[in-house]
């Protein structure tokens, strides 16, 4: 064999070997997006089987969307953190479900609650919708436990409408922290302030949005050089499910979580709290003055950073502060992440039980 006819081979077989790869990986990518775009998340078969049913009713001008439980007990309200919906607490529906007659809600921004569109995106609105809710379609008082803003609006319940709370958990709430202007001393301001800017600039699709300049979130939390692949797989599964909920298998639990919630959430809830409306006429200090029901505070993981950014819920001091200022109140620190009903289910549903079942 003469030299051209051996570089001639030698370049053929390159070729071979490139196109081979080429072809596997588009039938890889292929494959992959056939699963994903069918995939069907496993929770929801457990939660039908402990016959918690997801329903719509209309209280005031709200549209409330929520998922029920059968009546095995005492009603508990659960609130999730800002950017989720009702789905996040699947993981410990189906176990709580056995003991109490739960109500996981949708508040206004969120998943498929409907609101007015000139409704204001603030503790005292909200709060009051919920209340309507809780005396409309639970008809008792309940036990409220809530995450993140959730916990904020719980704690707003407690202290504002007594009558319908007979205790409350707290799960990781901002107190404090996400008061203006503290907001801003905080990572969470990041997303609030995306929340703002997407409010100014009219876009319609704030999961798209917010996919495009989260690309240090994606870094973080599913690894480098993911956020375009995150957004492909997204863009494919809605394009695959119109109408239906995002659910991404691979990725972290949490991820998946916000994807869903995002794809329904409306920034104008984010962007009150980066311009700080959100918590007029409710100073977190006052309101947890006033409450007299039986309380617990679940304390995440948090940490400040070397610029003196608050990347939590809480500071240590300030879990101190709120634990202060409620006369009935128990205090457990958890090594978690913020969405602690996520991250430790079990622990989480111990928790609740434990407490609740003793008030």
């Amino acid at each position: 064999m003469n030299f051209n006819n051996m570089v001639d081979t030698k370049w053929k077989l390159i070729l071979f070997i490139i196109t081979t790869f080429v072809l596997i990986v588009v039938i890889a990518i292929f494959g992959l997006l056939i699963y994903i775009n069918h995939y069907k998340n496993p929770d929801d078969q457990k939660l039908a089987d402990a016959g918690i049913l997801e329903k719509t009713i209309k209280v005031g001008d709200v549209t409330f969307n929520y998922a029920e439980g059968p009546d095995n007990g005492p009603p508990l309200l659960l609130l999730h953190a800002q950017t989720l919906d009702w789905y996040t607490y699947s993981k410990v529906l189906p176990e709580l479900s056995t003991k109490f007659h739960l109500f996981a809600v949708d508040y206004p921004g969120h998943g498929k609650t409907k609101v007015p569109a000139d409704y204001k995106f603030s503790a005292n609105e909200i709060g009051a919708d919920l209340a309507n809710f809780i005396e409309n379609v639970i008809q008792e008082p309940a036990f409220v436990t809530g995450n993140s803003s959730g916990g904020l609006l719980t704690t707003w319940l407690a202290a504002n409408k007594p009558e319908l709370v007979r205790a409350i958990v707290l799960e990781d709430p901002p107190l404090f922290s996400s008061e203006y202007p503290e907001i801003k001393r905080t990572v969470a301001d990041k997303l609030f302030t995306s929340s703002y800017n997407a409010v100014n600039e009219g876009d319609s699709n704030y999961l798209n949005y917010w996919m495009k300049n989260s690309k240090e979130f994606f870094d973080k939390y599913t690894g480098p050089f993911s956020q375009q692949i995150v957004e492909f797989v997204v863009t494919s599964y809605k394009d695959a499910n119109p109408g239906q909920p995002v659910s991404i298998p691979f990725l972290p639990a949490s991820v998946q979580e916000m994807i869903r919630g995002m794809d329904y959430y409306n920034p104008n809830f984010g962007a009150s709290f980066h311009v700080g409306t959100w918590n007029e006429g409710f100073d977190h200090a006052e309101a947890l003055q006033k409450i007299k029901c039986p309380t617990l505070l679940i304390h995440a993981n948090f940490d400040i950073t070397e610029n003196g950014i608050l990347d939590g819920a809480m500071s240590q001091e300030q879990a101190d502060r709120a634990v202060s200022l409620v006369k009935d109140i128990q205090y457990v620190r958890v090594d978690a992440a913020h969405v602690t009903n996520l991250e430790v289910p079990d622990q989480f549903v111990q928790i609740v039980e434990d407490f609740f079942l003793d008030n």
